[in-house]
Formats: structure tokens, sequence, C-alpha cells
């Protein structure tokens, strides 16, 4: 027998109209077959309403509404605590960060600058230089797996953006926020 009933190498042809391929039972009743398939007989009790998909793995489709604030990605999250803290700076140091770009990288180059000695950044800061503006780079991943909890996250990316805006502006990190602690 072949993979389908019929004799190996050979093609059975189409079925004449109105009949059917007749299905295996491999020795269940009609009652059985019938529940199977939804229906019942008179012997048969009804089964119980699926809820889930066929190989049990549950409903498809997202399961939280994208307009809710926990539809969001680690990445646009760890954006907006970066954006955050560039607001708090920028309302009191407007002018000095006047043009200046903030940016988040997931992870940083392999090739460290001349001046980070050992260890990963987890930001960096690039002055000003023919007809670039300023820029200030986040790196996300080191960020994360620094942080214990989305408190300490939001703190570390905080200190972070300070120091590097310090480095920028050539001053230290408790002159541009007073709040900033090592």
């Amino acid at each position: 027998m072949g993979l389908f009933g019929g004799a190996r190498g050979k093609n059975p042809g189409p079925r004449p109209h109105g009949h059917s391929r007749r299905l295996r039972t491999g020795g269940a009743s009609t009652a059985d077959l019938e529940r199977v398939a939804g229906r019942r007989s008179d012997d048969a009790q009804p089964l119980p309403v699926r809820r889930r998909d066929r190989r049990g793995r549950g409903i498809r489709g997202p399961l939280i509404p994208q307009i809710l604030p926990a539809h969001r990605t680690r990445a646009e999250q760890f954006d907006e605590l970066v954006l955050d803290a560039v607001e708090d700076l920028e309302r009191r140091w407007r002018t000095e960060l006047a043009g200046t770009e903030f940016a988040v990288e997931d992870v940083p180059p392999s090739d460290p600058a001349p001046w980070e000695a050992g260890g990963v950044p987890l930001g960096r800061c690039f002055p000003a230089e023919s007809g670039q503006p300023a820029r200030v780079v986040v790196y996300r991943r080191p960020v994360e797996l620094r942080a214990e909890d989305p408190e300490d996250l939001a703190d570390l990316v905080h200190d972070v953006v300070v120091e590097q805006v310090a480095h920028l502006l050539a001053r230290t990190p408790e002159e541009i926020d007073p709040t900033f602690d090592r």
C-alpha cells in the first residue's frame, strides 16, 4: 500500500463526481467518529467545546492590544527612558545642548576608543566636528544587563546620559544634574 491507500507507484486517477474517498476508521465505531466530527448520535456524549488550537498552544495573535503600555518592546521602553533623561537635562542646559543629537544603539562597536580602558562602555559622546552635530549615544544592551530591576534601569540610564553630557560640556556630572549620585 502506498501513502494514500492506493497501490505503490500507481495513481488511482480522478474520482468520479459524487464519490468520496473512504477514511480508515482503525476500529473506531460510528459514534466515536461522529463525536470527533462534533456530531452527536443518540448514545454519544457531547464533547466539550475546544478553546485551543489543535496543538494546544493557545490562541494566536496579540495578547495585549497595541494601545496599552505593556505592548511596547524593551527597546521602545528604553528609548523612552533616554528621552525622559534628556528632557530633564534640556530644561536646564537648553542653550548648551542646542543641536546635540541623542541616540540609542543596541551594542557598542567592537573597536573601543583609545581612552576607554577595559570594560564595555555604557555610552559615548562625540563632539561636534566638520559640520556634524555633537552626539550622545547610549548602548542599550550593556545598560540593561547591569540593571537589576526597572527602577534601577531608569536610574542607570539617567546616570549614563548625565555622565555623557558632562563629558560633552567639559563639566562634572554634579554640575549637570545636582541629584547625580555616584
